[in-house]
């Protein structure tokens, strides 16, 4: 029994993270030397992103053979983004306001020395307008989207590619062949680099631990309880409620996926655990074209979790200089938000390199109080990677649902299966390469 249980990955992610707290508080100058562990888990997993996220795309849309269905579905997909993204945003701006973590703090922000954020900013600097945001949805070449692991620009190669596929017909089958050939093989490299995931995550939390001090939270504890309680707030709630009316309860969930949500919170990458969402998602009953296009888009479009942050430590810093801010101001601040959020994913220190692009767009709040959230940031970073992935997660399941895409009866089967009550009768998905515990 306990051979067993030890074998399962979400333990043996348990045991690392304990290991990794443990080393943290004890030997912290160890703690930060295994940054290279959790850095180097991340980089294998992420090596393989661009080639999956291809591969799965392009045989969606040539198994399909409906081009207007793929449209449909991305269609449908932005609107719900738009939609809860801006719900994430909304939510934060209240909390924040009625929580009121920042005041009293009477920050003076002459006395803040700037130099701390001095990196974020040429990273900041380049996000510009929504014009140029989409035309850098545009690769320079094929080669070089590869070569990036742009999301975005992979997603757009792959449609173009699974449209030509499905307009040559019988031509393009042994090509479809080959991709699907390489697109599992793919999948059971991650099924092997995922046996690294405990020592990933351990050494991630060491390292944060280590890195910044548990006395480090103290000091501006009111703002990670308001940006963990409003995360609870939102998932509980909002992505509850779409969870429920998907069919597959928020708990249910929970227990299906709670190997990436663990890898996701100890290693605060929610990129470490795409491919095996993908794979439990098609295995849950989510159709192909669904899961290759919805689950990627939602980690550029719909970063709920990063929504949050950005509300809340923008007001945030506000009131500790004792910055008024107007409900118009506050308006104005959402409006902006809701165009620079959608570009925090792929960028070193996302959540953090929008806010500094947001504030430098904004006057009334004074930039250099960023280096208040500086000691504090990589533990709300926790909380941020843990809500996009619950919230991506359930978007595919609603999208497929709302496409009609969803096996019901495989959905069933699953949280039957879970409870310990699966009925002889259905017979569950094949486990997809991923999906290895």
């Amino acid at each position: 029994m306990v051979r067993r249980l030890l074998g399962q990955l979400y333990i043996q992610v348990l045991i690392g993270i304990a290991l990794g707290a443990l080393i943290g508080v004890l030997f912290p100058d160890v703690a930060v030397a295994l940054q290279p562990l959790a850095d180097g888990f991340i980089k294998l997993i992420k090596m393989l992103l661009a080639p999956i996220i291809f591969g799965t795309v392009v045989l969606g849309i040539a198994k399909m053979g409906n081009v207007k269905e793929v449209g449909r579905i991305g269609v449908r997909a932005l609107i719900y983004f738009e939609i809860v993204s801006t719900l994430a945003l909304v939510i934060g701006l209240v909390v924040v306001n009625v929580m009121q973590p920042g005041v009293g703090m009477n920050i003076d922000v002459s006395t803040l020395d700037a130099s701390g954020i001095a990196k974020y900013q040429p990273a900041s600097q380049e996000q510009h307008g929504v014009v140029d945001f989409f035309l850098n949805i545009i690769p320079t070449t094929m080669a070089d989207a590869f070569a990036k692991g742009a999301m975005l620009q992979i997603i757009l190669i792959a449609v173009l590619i699974g449209y030509a596929l499905v307009s040559i017909g019988k031509r393009g089958e042994p090509l479809t062949a080959v991709i699907e050939s390489l697109t599992q093989t793919l999948f059971r490299i991650v099924g092997m680099v995922m046996k690294l995931a405990p020592i990933g995550a351990g050494a991630g939390v060491a390292y944060t631990i280590g890195k910044h001090g548990l006395g480090s939270l103290w000091g501006l504890g009111h703002l990670m309880l308001a940006v963990y309680l409003t995360s609870i707030i939102f998932v509980v709630f909002v992505i509850g409620t779409v969870a429920r009316w998907a069919g597959f309860p928020l708990l249910q969930f929970f227990r299906y996926f709670k190997d990436e949500l663990l890898v996701t919170f100890a290693t605060c990458s929610t990129e470490a655990v795409l491919p095996r969402m993908m794979a439990k998602l098609e295995r849950l009953g989510v159709a192909k074209p669904v899961v290759g296009l919805v689950l990627p888009t939602g980690y550029t479009f719909n970063a709920d979790g990063t929504c949050i942050y950005l509300t809340m430590a923008a007001i945030f810093i506000a009131q500790a200089t004792n910055t008024p801010l107007t409900l118009w101001h506050q308006i104005v601040i959402l409006g902006v938000l809701l165009l620079t959020s959608k570009g925090s994913a792929g960028v070193a220190g996302g959540g953090f390199v929008t806010l500094a692009a947001t504030l430098s767009t904004l006057p009334d709040i004074p930039a250099a109080g960023l280096v208040l959230l500086l000691g504090v940031d990589r533990f709300m970073n926790e909380a941020r990677a843990v809500t996009n992935l619950i919230g991506n997660g359930v978007a595919t399941l609603a999208i497929a649902k709302w496409e009609g895409a969803l096996d019901v009866d495989t959905v069933k089967a699953v949280i039957a299966e879970q409870k310990g009550e699966r009925p002889a009768s259905i017979t569950l998905h094949p486990a997809g390469p991923a999906d290895t515990n």
